[in-house]
């Protein structure tokens, strides 16, 4: 595959958000040359990608609607204590849609197995030695660790099975929290695909990031076993570990990256705090970036990272209840604040995932008897007293060898 020479946008990582950056310039934008730079052999690996049909406006939905491989009408979640259907819409796209509709958009454009050496303002530059001028880059090759930012995490391994007979489901099931709670708050995700396959994930939110594979895998196989699937083969696997935000100096976080390239996706900490989704977001700043009149490189990046640095302020009540979920709950209790949430209405609920919650919602959600203990609780209140907190634990722990 060759090299473009230059570009006008050359974008390292071809993930959800460095594709649908690349997308939309193309279907708005077809002026505007763009460099789409994978490491992998195609645009978004092995991934599935989901939202709630209410999370994007109708007209963001537009364009994105050519890449859902899937949507439901309705969604169901499972708790010990009750069983609710809600009928909000969800859409899944997956890495492979996501390649064929996007990889003939970008064209002569598009580097896959490529090696990144460098990122810098003017240029990507791989470690054959092939350089790709730009006047402007943007690294959306995923998340990065920094000490300014205090997280949980979410871990997953799916797969995507096929059955001996039909799973009798009609709707995804976006929680099943009625398994044993191990590793922190565990729940079963089950998106059926066709009548007798769906994608199967055992997902954990946990403290820790290490993800133990096999142990995923066995707590699959229980599931299917305990709901009386029998599996025939299993057609792909997919894992993951995604960033919960609890804390956490965006300003510092940001000027950690490469000055004068604009960040994006989880480079730009663009992902649901509490839930990790991170689909909206990813639509939302490609919306964006193709609407700016100065795309040259200066301007790209001190708008990316005003748009990342506003978005996280703006969040700050769900890592207020992601802080309540990982450090006022017993891990194994983590599932009661899910189940308490999930018993609130419909509107609400879909406000929350759109990270459009108001005063409202947030007084309705926190009213009443807490879930957690009162006085744990009211230690995570103060989110840069919390910060504060945590990375002095942390700092402790490395100079003690930890």
């Amino acid at each position: 595959m060759a090299v473009p020479e230059k570009a006008d946008i050359a974008i390292a990582g071809g993930g959800l958000s460095g594709a649908l950056i690349a997308y939309r310039l193309r279907l708005t934008r077809p002026e505007v040359t763009v460099a789409l730079v994978e490491q992998g052999p195609s645009l978004g690996g092995n991934h599935t990608w989901s939202f709630h049909a209410s999370d994007v406006s109708a007209a963001t939905y537009k364009w994105l609607s050519n890449l859902v491989r899937h949507k439901w009408p309705r969604q169901a979640v499972i708790f010990p204590k009750f069983h609710r259907v809600l009928e909000t819409s969800y859409c899944s796209i997956t890495s492979s849609r996501l390649h064929d509709i996007v990889a003939p958009l970008v064209d002569e454009g598009l580097v896959l197995n490529a090696d990144i050496a460098e990122v810098a303002p003017d240029r990507i530059r791989l470690r054959d030695g092939a350089v790709i001028k730009a006047n402007a880059v943007i690294d959306a090759r995923g998340a990065r660790t920094s000490d300014r930012l205090v997280l949980g995490f979410q871990k997953f391994v799916g797969q995507e099975l096929e059955f001996v007979a039909p799973h009798g489901l009609d709707a995804p099931v976006i929680m099943d929290a009625s398994v044993p709670q191990e590793d922190g708050y565990r729940f079963l995700y089950v998106l059926p695909f066709t009548e007798r396959t769906a994608l199967v994930e055992d997902t954990r939110y946990a403290d820790g990031a290490a993800l133990d594979r096999e142990a995923l895998r066995r707590g699959i196989s229980d599931y299917c076993a305990v709901r009386g699937w029998k599996i025939s083969r299993v057609i792909r696997e997919e894992d993951g570990v995604l960033p919960i935000a609890l804390a956490g100096d965006i300003d510092a976080f940001l000027d950690e990256g490469d000055e004068g390239v604009a960040p994006a996706g989880m480079r730009a900490a663009l992902f649901h705090p509490l839930t990790g989704y991170s689909l909206s977001d990813a639509a939302a700043l490609a919306e964006r970036i193709a609407d700016q009149d100065d795309l040259s490189g200066p301007a790209l990046a001190r708008f990316a990272v005003r748009h990342a640095a506003s978005v996280w302020r703006n969040r700050s009540f769900y890592r207020l209840l992601s802080r309540m979920l990982f450090s006022a709950a017993a891990p194994d209790q983590r599932y009661k604040v899910l189940q308490r949430f999930y018993r609130l209405p419909r509107s609400l609920i879909e406000r929350f995932y759109a990270g459009q919650t108001h005063f409202g919602d947030q007084a309705r959600i926190l009213a009443g008897k807490p879930p957690v203990p009162v006085s744990r609780a009211l230690g995570c209140l103060g989110e840069e007293k919390y910060l504060n907190r945590a990375l002095a634990a942390r700092a402790t722990t490395q100079a003690q060898g930890g």
